[in-house]
């Protein structure tokens, strides 16, 4: 390669730079924005009226969990439970995942499966068993549940998706359990 065909490929490539740089400047000067005083976006939000630890003032009434359990069904909570198989494993004798294996944890201890390293809120409760009631606290609001669960979900909050889950583990048993009366 000669030297003049050298200096067309420099001069190529420094153009282009040239040409880059240059309309990256000239946008700047065309779309500028100011940077605002305070970061972010306000979004506002209806205040609460009620003090912490009553309950709200227009609450609906608590659906025990008997009478939504009578509704359930467990074939609507395998869908429910697919969510669950990140972290969890269903089949028995199957692994402890990031989340201990949920084959026969109906009346089973909590933070009682062999293997797992459960957190201190979980040891804190491991006198108590998984009832349904336990298991409905729990599904539904894992960190008030449990203070200082390592578990990053954050519930299954409509009631009859919950009650369906519950029904299908419930199932997941060589003897499963009773359903509680409504």
């Amino acid at each position: 390669m000669d030297s003049f065909e050298f200096n067309k490929i420099a001069g190529a490539v420094l153009a282009t730079a040239l040409v880059v740089f240059g309309l990256n400047e000239l946008s700047g000067l065309i779309y500028h924005s100011e940077t605002p005083e305070k970061p972010g976006f306000l979004i506002e939000v209806a205040e609460a009226t009620e003090t912490p630890g009553e309950a709200p003032a227009e609450a609906t009434p608590a659906v025990s969990i008997g009478t939504l359990l009578a509704s359930a069904d467990a074939a609507k909570g395998l869908g429910a439970a697919k969510a669950c198989l990140a972290c969890h494993d269903f089949k028995k004798g199957g692994p402890n995942k990031t989340g201990p294996n949920l084959w026969d944890i109906v009346g089973r201890g909590i933070a009682s499966h062999e293997g797992f390293s459960y957190s201190d809120g979980f040891k804190a409760r491991a006198a108590e068993k998984w009832t349904y009631e336990n298991m409905d606290a729990f599904l539904k609001n894992p960190k008030a549940a449990v203070k200082g669960t390592k578990m990053a979900f954050a519930g299954v909050k409509k009631d009859q998706v919950r009650a369906d889950l519950i029904a299908y583990l419930a199932s997941l048993s060589d003897a499963p359990k009773p359903l509680p009366a409504p």
